[in-house]
């Protein structure tokens, strides 16, 4: 049986996320989901670890060593680090059959230039794939929240991932209008971080801005607030100090953020043709990507543009299902395949 099941792995998706990796195989779903991080030695640029053991030594390490993000707003920031990080999670998904090089479809932003993207497809045959593919992540996402984009009709995604917002509206299987914005989760952990320094004099970690906005982040103002007690380093006396902090103070230290995302919303909007508009207006856009868990923000888009907003069911893993879904069906979206 063990030897039938490897050729499951002649097809490999991967969710190249600036904040986390998913890695999809047909047949077995969803088989890694890590953060994309990587440790490196500072002399040799020797890779030590990859993903959650990576991301487990950021604010941790000694001063040989420097565990980071290769990815940047959604591109590769550093190829060598990014191709190693690749070749670790190919590795990882079948490693008693590393000799059967598979073809790996990667999804990219919108946004990307053709340099960026020939890096990806160069990184991953690097890495050891048979072919390389690449899709855009909104048509990713799209498909993998389950909107038909083969039809004839407009159908909006919001995909908000960790360094980028994609948005894009997509009839006939092909994207009629988008636009991409370099502002994510990341930016609003790092808003949150800047945040509590500037009116707590508290330094915070990428971390536990990260644990803030999951434990109590909403896009809009609570009647009922929650709060959390946050621990970092005070900035006059140098000591640890705890502080508690509201989910109303959260949701006013990440408005910027929001509404450069809101605004790349309504630049897809007044791009679209008229009978497209009319049928997102109909139909109402899809959020997915990490960022739609951010809580009330389907609401604060639909309040702000008018048009209403729907979070997608597991919008965390519709880019990665977007990729098995179109893996397994190559002929209907070769249109969008780009080799």
């Amino acid at each position: 049986m063990k030897f039938f099941n490897k050729y499951l792995f002649h097809k490999i998706g991967i969710d190249l996320g600036t904040a986390n990796t998913l890695v999809f195989i047909p047949g077995r779903g969803i088989v890694i989901n890590e953060p994309s991080v990587v440790a490196v030695t500072i002399d040799d640029n020797r890779v030590l670890a990859v993903g959650n053991e990576a991301k487990e030594m950021i604010g941790r390490t000694p001063e040989s060593i420097k565990a980071y993000r290769p990815l940047k707003d959604g591109v590769i920031a550093d190829y060598k680090v990014t191709e190693a990080m690749i070749r670790y999670f190919i590795n990882r998904v079948g490693p008693r059959i590393r000799f059967i090089r598979p073809d790996v479809l990667i999804s990219i932003p919108a946004g990307v230039t053709s340099t960026e993207r020939r890096a990806v497809i160069e990184a991953a045959l690097k890495a050891g794939a048979k072919n390389a593919f690449v899709i855009k992540e909104p048509v990713l996402a799209a498909i993998g929240a389950g909107i038909p984009i083969g039809s004839a009709s407009g159908n909006m995604i919001i995909n908000i991932g960790g360094g980028t917002s994609e948005v894009a509206i997509i009839s006939l299987g092909g994207v009629v209008a988008a636009h991409s914005a370099r502002v994510g989760g990341n930016r609003i952990d790092n808003a949150i971080a800047q945040h509590i320094k500037k009116k707590h004099g508290l330094a915070i970690g990428e971390r536990t801005a990260e644990e803030i906005k999951i434990a109590i982040g909403s896009a809009l103002s609570q009647v009922r607030e929650k709060y959390v007690e946050v621990r970092g380093r005070d900035l006059m006396g140098g000591l640890p100090r705890t502080i508690r902090i509201s989910s109303n103070e959260i949701s006013e230290a990440i408005q910027d953020e929001l509404l450069e995302i809101i605004e790349a919303v309504k630049k897809v909007l007044q791009q679209a043709p008229p009978e497209l508009a009319a049928d997102v207006m109909d139909k109402g856009m899809v959020l997915s990507g990490g960022g739609a868990l951010l809580s009330n923000l389907d609401q604060l888009i639909t309040r702000v543009t008018g048009v209403p907003c729907y979070v997608a069911d597991d919008p965390l893993l519709c880019v990665a299902k977007g990729t098995g879904i179109a893996l397994e069906n190559l002929e209907i979206y070769k249109r969008m395949l780009i080799k």
